[in-house]
């Protein structure tokens, strides 16, 4: 199961942050990041603003492991049933509505206190306009946000609900004893802790929550006993048979109506829904058959075809099939040589792996190495291009969302946000929009063109360097602006060699010639938090050695 988390039930519309002090070097390895750098979770994914955006994540999803159920979580909401109803026509397998009483004791007082609503509320919503629409059999509706009984269990399944998730009472038959210092490690039972003398005083068992489980199977079976349903398949979606409890006597809900809660829509008539899995496009079966060889027995293939801006998520499927075979650490760099021509759709190389190369003569839209994961993007016009590449925009908006490793090479600029959340892969462009490095967290990114406002906001880790910087376009919370090092224009000698290599670039060129005129242009954009840990790190070191 993969599962697309748009906000959280217990503090909806809010972000989160690790402190530095819990970014601990194994989490640092799973973040992506540098141990001992605070981590910043932004509150709106960069990459939906609409849910178009939405269906091209799952779209994105679904190619790069076509065997997992991609899930949307949503909050209890009003509204939250039409944005319910987008994620099926989306084509997701499941749709989750998280209630407000569910989340850590970690969260913000006001939030735990002021922030979302009952599941109960946004679970009627969107069972009542999944039907009304005809979409209730496209998905799958799960639950969650403070279920702890089997009466929870039985009204979630009338109101809609074939999934329920559970955390907090299972949390606490493993021995949880809800003290709210999750965010402070010092949790006296060794639940929410990494200190390895607290972890010690853990006395949980598996059989205690499976002892749970089953004791909450018996009392939902008994309820449905007592309802007159068979199974829980039986109960599901009749919220005919509850009613207001009148032991609810406080001043404050005497004039509360709750039935629309309980309210059972018709279903339109019609035939059976039958779903449709949206499949990679027929470019993407065709490089998979081309590289065959190389998939078997590693042997290295070159591929030239055409790319139209139809072709979304190109290369994904092909990495899926990479990965599946030979880990994360995929192929030799080249191995699978692709060229295409043409303008390519969203997503260009999305999660790409190690061992794939792919060169787009022309341009591409918007989430170009959107997770890229050690694969190799390059976009260059064509050379019978009659424009001036350095001027014009090759790509769209969110390039390298989330990218873990790998490179990027664009010759021409690019749109807003890029390099958000940037944790390990190098690029060069020839300009960016607003917004570029944004929470980024490691790699190294060269901007030899025009930035926008906002560059490096909220940015923890990496190095960005940009030529011609102008102060107040950069975003200085966060980070310094430094002249860059030996060591920093030895590196960025090689990066631009590399970025003239794989495009053809007349402004790398004209900077690398000249390279001890040239250099001063360029400003080291540096986290603050970054460059103490990398100097401490210096001081440590010698003292080992």
């Amino acid at each position: 199961d993969i599962q697309i988390k748009m906000a959280q039930g217990a503090k909806p519309g809010e972000g989160g942050q690790l402190p530095g002090s819990k970014v601990y070097p194994w989490i640092a390895e799973t973040r992506y990041s540098t141990p001992g750098v605070g981590l910043i979770s932004p509150p709106p994914h960069h990459d939906i603003y609409s849910i178009e955006d939405l269906a091209q994540l799952i779209y994105d999803l679904r190619c790069a492991n076509d065997r997992a159920r991609i899930h949307v979580k949503l909050v209890s909401a009003v509204g939250v049933g039409t944005v319910a109803a987008g994620v099926a026509k989306a084509h997701a397998d499941v749709v989750l509505i998280s209630g407000h009483d569910g989340g850590t004791g970690a969260a913000a007082l006001s939030s735990i206190h002021h922030a979302g609503t009952p599941w109960e509320i946004g679970l009627a919503e969107t069972q009542q306009t999944l039907v009304l629409n005809g979409l209730r059999d496209r998905i799958v509706v799960q639950c969650d946000g403070g279920l702890r009984t089997a009466r929870d269990v039985v009204v979630a399944a009338l109101l809609g609900a074939q999934e329920y998730g559970f955390s907090t009472a299972p949390l606490i038959a493993a021995g949880c004893v809800m003290m709210r210092v999750c965010h402070l490690d010092t949790c006296p039972v060794g639940v929410a802790t990494q200190n390895p003398e607290l972890r010690e005083r853990f006395t949980g068992r598996p059989e205690y929550v499976e002892n749970f489980f089953r004791f909450i199977a018996d009392d939902v079976r008994r309820l449905l006993a007592e309802l007159g349903f068979r199974s829980i398949d039986d109960a599901l979606g009749h919220a005919d048979v509850l009613e207001m409890s009148p032991a609810v006597a406080h001043w404050k809900s005497r004039t509360l109506d709750l039935s629309p809660l309980f309210d059972v829509p018709a279903a339109p008539t019609g035939a059976a829904y039958s779903p449709c899995v949206p499949v990679s496009s027929e470019l993407d079966r065709t490089l998979t058959e081309c590289a065959a060889n190389s998939l078997e027995d590693a042997r290295p293939v070159h591929i030239e075809l055409p790319v139209h801006n139809t072709d979304r998520a190109v290369g994904t499927r092909l990495g899926a099939e990479v990965t599946r075979r030979y880990g994360a650490v995929g192929l030799p760099q080249g191995t699978i040589d692709v060229v295409l021509s043409g303008t390519a759709g969203q997503s260009l190389g999305a999660f790409l792996p190690p061992g794939i190369s792919l060169v787009v003569v022309g341009d591409a839209n918007d989430y170009v190495g959107k997770g890229l994961s050690g694969g190799r993007i390059a976009l260059r016009p064509s050379e019978d291009a009659p424009f001036v590449a350095e001027d014009q925009v090759i790509a769209g908006n969110t390039l390298l969302y989330g990218a873990t490793s790998g490179a990027l090479y664009a010759r021409g600029r690019v749109g807003e946000r890029f390099a958000v959340r940037n944790s390990g892969a190098v690029a060069v462009v020839e300009g960016v929009g607003d917004h570029a490095c944004e929470y980024m967290t490691g790699g190294r990114v060269v901007i030899i063109g025009p930035t926008g406002r906002n560059l490096a906001a909220g940015m923890s880790g990496g190095i960005a360097f940009v030529l011609d910087v102008k102060a107040e376009k950069v975003n200085g919370d966060m980070v310094v602006l430094e002249r860059p090092s030996a060591e920093d224009c030895s590196q960025l000698v090689e990066i631009l060699g590399e970025h003239l290599a794989a495009t053809g670039s007349p402004v790398a060129a004209k900077l690398l010639d000249d390279w001890v005129g040239q250099s001063p242009r360029f400003t080291k954009v540096l986290p603050v938090d970054y460059r103490k840990v990398v100097e401490e790190n210096e001081l440590v070191e010698p003292a080992h050695a």
